[in-house]
């Protein structure tokens, strides 16, 4: 019962200093706040240079508390939770800009690698989803495509790479992962083939799946993912 008054009176606490905060951020006279931002951004530009990312945050904080109308300044705050590995912070940032401006493609791209990262694939995939939409990126497709997959869309997952195999540039390349140290780059269009390949597997065809996987092989002697899903149609 203590834990739930504490818990309730801190909540009034941050309400009110929220409020007093914006109600003097509100009385700011024009040149006040146009000289307290210029101080925060070069406060800012020096952190970003001395490698210093909790002033860089601190001073974007002021800078969003004292701008709430400019999302540029959530921007850069969300590219530096995402820089920094805060994958959680990163997202609730990005979700937020995306309340304002659902075409913002930093956000887009921001909030679906840091949705990923959380395992939230569900909330993830519309964000790749509207980024191939808006930017007609194909690592935005091959990705939707892919969380399609895991969430056993299989349908959707299907009609992504069929796209994907029509549409990829002969000069597109994904890595796929072969060891801590090591990448191996392989075309979109082999990698494509590939998750057609596991598609099919995971459905059951067989006779599919490899030939999906062969025209990947096919494409990419070396592809070594591919040769392993390879092996799995042989079982």
């Amino acid at each position: 019962m203590k834990r739930l008054v504490l818990i309730f009176v801190l909540g009034l606490f941050a309400s009110a200093s929220f409020s007093q905060t914006s109600d003097s951020t509100a009385q700011l006279d024009p040149k006040t706040k146009l000289s307290l931002n210029i101080q925060d951004q070069a406060a800012y530009q020096l952190a970003m240079r001395y490698n210093d990312p909790q002033m860089a945050k601190s001073a974007l904080y002021r800078l969003i508390v004292r701008n709430p109308e400019n999302l540029r300044f959530q921007e850069l705050l969300g590219t530096l939770y995402f820089e920094m590995g805060q994958s959680t912070s990163a997202a609730l940032v990005s979700l937020d800009i995306l309340e304002v401006n659902d075409r913002s493609i930093g956000a887009l791209e921001i909030a679906a690698y840091s949705l990923e990262q959380l395992g939230a694939l569900d909330r993830a995939l519309p964000n790749y989803e509207r980024l191939y939409l808006l930017t007609g990126d194909n690592f935005s497709l091959y990705k939707s495509g892919f969380l399609q997959y895991s969430l056993k869309r299989y349908e959707e997952a299907l009609n992504s790479v069929n796209m994907l195999v029509k549409n990829a540039k002969p000069d597109e390349k994904i890595g796929f992962p072969q060891s801590e140290t090591e990448t191996q780059e392989i075309s979109m269009k082999a990698a494509a083939l590939n998750l057609k390949g596991m598609i099919y597997l995971d459905q059951g065809s067989n006779t599919e799946a490899r030939t999906a996987f062969e025209e990947a092989i096919e494409l990419e002697p070396n592809f070594q993912l591919a040769k392993e899903n390879l092996q799995k149609t042989q079982n």
